[in-house]
């Protein structure tokens, strides 16, 4: 991303990365809608802003692919978040272009969440401000119904990367991605656990089936050396395969009203 920097929720500088992700949305021809609020932190309020774009498929069931666009609030030192923060923009920004040229069975909504990071400490509800928000909306006007699955990916730009799986995400849509992965051969899902707090939990709280592709094993993560040489584009192209590739058989699991696991 242009300029990348610290770009903490409420910030001047977030405010110019959702001026630079809709203008790269627009030049495909893609708008990027404001979900606006303001929200109470232990700062006080903040004022945040998730970014969705609609892909129109046949069906108007919907598949949301998200990630956080904002980055930890640090005084002691310059944080830039490439890979926190970074990556999962750009990826988000990348796949949208591919998916509008995709015909797709499934409405997909690629969302830009806003105030992942806590403002002070991860704990109680200083974190996943915007996936909170955009559940409870969706909960309140109705359109939580349509919303079949969530696929979030934070995190993925590290250049030894090494997702390892989610023991809080939905088994199913978790053995889809990593089968997926094994059969284009690509080592860098691993079958090692861990366990995740992140923004696929309001949704999983919610009731829809969420997986979480990140990379929690990254020496920078939090430091001032999460930096752009630190990062590598080829680990986003190897997330995005795998995600692509598993679009068809998500699809196809979410379309068979028999199947017991859809939610």
């Amino acid at each position: 991303m242009v300029a990348i920097g610290p770009r903490p929720a409420g910030s001047p500088a977030i405010e110019q990365t959702r001026k630079y992700i809709k203008d790269q949305l627009a030049a495909s021809g893609l708008k990027a809608v404001d979900q606006a609020w303001d929200e109470e932190t232990p700062l006080g309020k903040v004022h945040m802003v998730n970014l969705i774009v609609t892909i129109p498929g046949t069906s108007k069931d919907r598949l949301a692919i998200t990630g956080h666009y904002d980055t930890k609030l640090f005084r002691e030192f310059r944080f830039v978040g490439a890979s926190d923060g970074g990556s999962s923009a750009a990826f988000l920004i990348e796949l949208a272009r591919v998916l509008k040229s995709r015909r797709n069975r499934l409405t997909i909504d690629i969302i830009f969440l806003d105030g992942e990071e806590a403002v002070l400490e991860w704990r109680g509800k200083d974190n996943t401000y915007g996936s909170r928000h955009y559940v409870e909306t969706a909960r309140r006007d109705g359109s939580l119904k349509s919303l079949k699955a969530m696929v979030l990916v934070d995190m993925i730009g590290d250049r030894d990367l090494g997702i390892r799986r989610d023991s809080n995400s939905t088994p199913w849509l978790t053995d889809i991605v990593w089968g997926t992965a094994a059969k284009l051969k690509v080592n860098n899902f691993l079958p090692a656990l861990t366990t995740v707090e992140d923004d696929h939990l309001p949704f999983l709280a919610a009731g829809v089936p969420s997986v979480d592709i990140i990379d929690l094993d990254y020496d920078a993560w939090h430091t001032q050396r999460d930096t752009l040489d630190a990062v590598s584009a080829r680990s986003l192209q190897v997330v995005g395969d795998v995600l692509l590739a598993s679009l068809p058989q998500i699809e196809q699991h979410l379309s068979n009203p028999s199947n017991p696991s859809k939610r």
